[in-house]
């Protein structure tokens, strides 16, 4: 953070920090309601979880806090508590959110949040557009204000099932309420963009649903102590206190998959959305830092009684909208969230859970790209695969292992891409061109020339050893004694391809066969130094690629001219700012 900081940074901070505070409070509400816990955990997560990262944090303009893809996995990681051990449930939660933050923690110490964009974009849009659907699907019984039948033990498209045949009939003050909460969210979005207002629709709307079902008596309790609409319930005006969870240690291989699924999960989130953010402000981020923030941020929560964590896509772009100078504005909306809840806390008992229902089916839309989900789908087979198989995972597996699975996907379905080793030949014209072969060129005489291009790493051996095959089967036929292997467009080569170079360059010898190595870059010259390539292979087999104007691939292939004793293609070389020149031009 700037050491100049000032009065006018501090105002512009406090005004973005409490216009993301009034949008932080019915989502963390509604967020709790999608995990399936207490609304004050969501609300202890929009303090806790949002002040740690906002103090440790890099970005300027990222919010944490509980967000919907995270309370998802939650909702399934705690689906295998009965309803009726709810205070088994949140103990549970807080040691997901210990767990979690202890892996983010780790990830930051041994700096393995680089791994992260191994993983395609197109896993992150389908778990979106899965949980965008299993967000919607968790509220049709609190929209409709069902019974919710069945057990966390059951898939949810079966407790779906269950609550629409059997959970009563709809009710048609839910029904209202519910559907009046969503026009009124969609009017007041229209007002805020026409006429660029504070974006606190989802709260207004919320207060209204509110008020209205207060006024009429809905959410106030009969003489029988029940309610016509189902409500919040209480929330008590307390700030988040110490808390050592109850553990029981056999719950850990039950959270384990899902802990690693939110950590890497809400990494995606926070870095995906502090890139995005950064890209228009122009900061330099340190990601290993809000790495570890994030776990930081998760490991307090768990022991503060919050739900994890991570980046908020919505509060994060409101924070930057609303004119936030620095991570200033995190801890004043932190700020404001805690003395909300002090002074406003017991009026959550009159907010309808029909109204959060509503609240919930508008940001389940807004959490699938459209967009970017057509583009994906029509992108590449890769990527459509990746998008479908995700979303499916997430709707008929679980939420945590479709990110497991994605991710997997996305890895196996790199290395083979990633593995691709191209080999072409070239061929010296009479006018002094060298050039990729064609279909219709005569063969090569005196002088084979072949170019390899991509990553020379372990996966690539399997055509490497080809490459290698058809250019000693091609000397062995044709007589050819000289092969210059360009290497300038290849890269990183491991242990796997430098012995296989080796065999290759010491059969070749034991052949009377002379190769040249071409174009060779400090990484390859620095791994045929540490194996000793030098103490076997005779002096002039190899040119460095030192400089951009004399190329070592046209030095090679003079010298091979020599050695065959043949006349050397002209070895002038383009010079660009010493004028025109003969060409000798490589393609």
């Amino acid at each position: 953070m700037s050491l100049d900081y000032n009065w006018k940074f501090a105002r512009k901070d406090l005004l973005a920090g409490l216009t993301v505070a009034a949008i932080s409070l019915p989502q963390a509400m509604a967020y709790a309601l999608i995990a399936g816990v207490d609304p004050r955990f969501g609300l202890y997560s929009a303090i806790v979880v949002t002040l740690v990262a906002s103090i440790f944090g890099s970005s300027s303009h990222l919010i944490n806090g509980p967000t919907n893809a995270i309370s998802l996995v939650v909702f399934s990681a705690l689906a295998i508590f009965d309803p009726d051990a709810r205070l088994d449930a949140y103990q549970a939660m807080f040691l997901l959110g210990i767990l979690v933050g202890i892996i983010q923690i780790l990830i930051a110490v041994f700096r393995l949040g680089d791994l992260t964009r191994y993983i395609s974009e197109s896993v992150v849009i389908g778990f979106m557009a899965g949980a965008g659907l299993l967000i919607a699907v968790g509220q049709v019984a609190n929209f409709f204000g069902l019974h919710d039948k069945g057990t966390g033990h059951q898939h949810v498209l079966l407790r779906l099932w269950n609550t629409i045949t059997q959970g009563g009939p709809v009710n048609l003050y839910a029904l209202g309420v519910g559907i009046g909460t969503i026009v009124v969210v969609l009017l007041l979005r229209q007002l805020v963009r026409k006429f660029r207002l504070p974006q606190i629709e989802m709260l207004t709307a919320l207060v209204i649903a509110s008020l209205i079902a207060a006024f009429f008596g809905w959410s106030v309790p009969t003489a029988h102590g029940k309610t016509l609409l189902s409500v919040v319930g209480t929330v008590p005006a307390s700030l988040p206190a110490p808390h050592i969870p109850d553990i029981q240690w056999k719950w850990i291989p039950d959270l384990s998959s899902s802990a690693f699924a939110i950590a890497f999960l809400g990494l995606l989130e926070a870095l995906a959305i502090a890139k995005s953010i950064a890209h228009q402000t122009h900061q330099r981020l340190d990601y290993n830092k809000q790495i570890l923030a994030e776990g930081l941020a998760n490991l307090t929560g768990g022991f503060f009684q919050s739900l994890p964590g991570s980046g908020s896509l919505t509060r994060s772009a409101i924070n930057y909208q609303a004119g936030a100078i620095t991570r200033v504005s995190g801890i004043f909306a932190a700020i404001a969230v805690a003395v909300a809840l002090l002074i406003a806390a017991p009026l959550a008992r009159f907010i309808p859970k029909a109204a959060l229902a509503g609240l919930l089916f508008v940001i389940a839309v807004r959490l699938i790209d459209w967009k970017r989900l057509r583009y994906a789908l029509r992108a590449s087979w890769y990527d459509a695969a990746l998008v479908y198989i995700t979303a499916f995972s997430a709707v008929f597996i679980t939420v945590e292992f479709s990110i497991l699975i994605g991710v997997a996907l996305s890895i196996i379905l790199f290395v083979p891409r990633a593995a691709r080793l191209r080999a072409s030949e070239l061929l010296v014209t009479p006018e002094g061109l060298i050039r990729e072969r064609l279909p219709g060129d005569p063969p090569a005489a005196d002088l084979l020339i072949y170019d390899l291009e991509g990553e020379l790493f372990f996966g690539a051996a399997p055509e490497l050893e080809r490459y290698f095959d058809e250019i000693t089967s091609r000397t062995q036929k044709e007589g050819i004694r000289y092969v210059v292997l360009r290497v300038k467009r290849t890269r990183n080569p491991d242990v796997v391809f430098l012995e296989r170079l080796e065999h290759f360059l010491r059969e070749s010898e034991a052949r009377g066969v002379t190769i040249l190595l071409a174009g060779v870059r400090s990484d390859f010259s620095a791994g045929l130094s540490n194996l000793g390539f030098g103490q076997w292979l005779p002096t002039g087999r190899v040119f460095y690629e030192e400089d951009q104007v004399y190329s070592a691939t046209l030095k090679a292939v003079r010298h091979a001219y020599d050695l065959l004793g043949k006349t050397s293609p002209r070895a002038e070389f383009e010079v660009i700012e010493g004028g025109a020149k003969d060409l000798y031009y490589l393609v």
